[in-house]
């Protein structure tokens, strides 16, 4: 199952698109900033029953001639298969978009965005067919933010350098920094942002950390979340409850976002998005259900 921490990684970019051009300027790489933004399927499946998905994509308008394709891979260690799917993207969305594609790859483990940065030559050694060189963010260059008045000029590069930068020892005063602006931020705002990276710690022990803080100076933070913060210590058959109420919480989300967008949702659907039990494949069911043009798409690969 995808990680926490995997999804918090690439989501930022769907929830704040206009990060990449913060973070291609952090990495000194100069793109046009985009004009509009549109979040396109992930979904790069081929005919064969062989599925291929990148983690985000995103189609960013720009002043210049043509659009650019955006990919987001979240990468969490080594992988030696991972070049070979990600020239297979870039040529796929060459193939179906006709627009030029661009790779940005998130890490959260110097190592592996040290080896995701390097290129790859795809063909015979005497010439090769293509060179692979995603761009990658990570944190070997994302800066550490500890100063709110930065925090505050850029709350999404601000969350998404806490979340590469977990493992870092100064993770403690960053994540203070996130809350002492959070504190002050319109919850419309702030709520999401506690939650990308609650997700983003994953299990690393600043996940633990992060939860204090929210229980402390965020107190007045309410989700699923918090809701975990505050009922720790109390008697386990309440946990119970909780998870309960959750689950009903999220597949009621997923009902709401298919009903105001229109979408028809046939009595099967219904059922099984009110029987599921897992709360992470209801959170994962809802933001296909952003996209999706039927309602049985959220279940394409289940």
């Amino acid at each position: 199952m995808v990680s926490s921490s995997h999804e918090a990684m690439h989501r930022i970019f769907q929830d704040h698109p206009g990060l990449f051009s913060q973070v291609s300027e952090v990495l000194g790489i100069d793109f046009a900033p985009p004009t509009s933004i549109t979040i396109l399927p992930t979904d790069l499946t081929e005919a064969r029953p062989l599925e291929r998905r990148v983690d985000t994509l995103l189609r960013l308008e720009t002043e210049d001639d043509e659009p650019l394709l955006l990919a987001v891979e979240a990468q969490g260690k080594k992988d030696p298969d991972k070049p070979a799917s990600w020239a297979y993207y870039a040529s796929y969305l060459l193939t179906k978009y006709r627009l030029q594609p661009m790779l940005l790859v998130v890490c959260q483990d110097r190592s592996t965005a040290e080896w995701a940065a390097r290129p790859v030559h795809i063909g015979p050694p005497q010439w090769p067919l293509l060179t692979l060189r995603p761009l990658v963010a990570g944190p070997h260059n994302m800066p550490v933010i500890t100063d709110p008045a930065k925090v505050r000029k850029d709350l999404a590069l601000a969350t998404l350098s806490a979340i590469t930068h977990a493992t870092h020892p100064d993770i403690g005063a960053i994540l203070k920094t996130m809350t002492s602006v959070l504190r002050d931020t319109p919850h419309t705002v702030a709520d999401p942002i506690i939650e990308l990276i609650a997700q983003g710690m994953g299990k690393h022990p600043a996940a633990e950390l992060w939860r204090q803080l929210v229980a402390v100076d965020l107190s007045f933070y309410k989700s699923y979340i918090s809701e975990e913060i505050r009922d720790e210590g109390r008697v386990e058959g309440r946990v119970e409850g909780r998870v309960e109420g959750e689950t009903r919480r999220a597949a009621e989300d997923v009902l709401a976002v298919l009903a105001e967008r229109g979408i028809d949702i046939p009595g099967e659907v219904h059922e099984r998005i009110t029987g599921c039990g897992d709360p992470e494949i209801l959170r994962r069911w809802l933001r296909r259900a952003v996209t999706a043009d039927s309602a049985g798409e959220i279940f394409a690969d289940e």
